[in-house]
């Protein structure tokens, strides 16, 4: 699931108009690497729970820029499995 995350992720950026070329599972979300403004994190954020289905809160957007690309993916494959674990959820 992780590298089904990771793919859209980075499509979704390149979408966006960032270069993707050198970043790989290290690579920060914010400042020391891809400096993604919190507009920024707030449209990738709207673009991964449309597509997966999940919940980000607007509080969490200073955590999520200084998550790395692998610690962005990992928290978002937990986020669909609580979702899938949920009682009364569809899965």
């Amino acid at each position: 699931m992780q590298d089904r995350i990771r793919a859209f992720v980075l499509a979704a950026l390149t979408e966006m108009q960032y270069d993707v070329s050198e970043v790989t599972g290290d690579t920060d979300l914010g400042p020391a690497g891809l400096d993604l403004e919190s507009l920024a994190l707030a449209d990738l954020s709207v673009q991964v729970e449309d597509e997966f289905g999940v919940k980000f809160d607007m509080d969490e957007m200073e955590t999520t820029a200084m998550m790395t690309l692998d610690e962005f993916t990992a928290d978002v494959a937990a986020r669909i499995a609580a979702t899938a674990a949920a009682p009364g959820s569809a899965a």
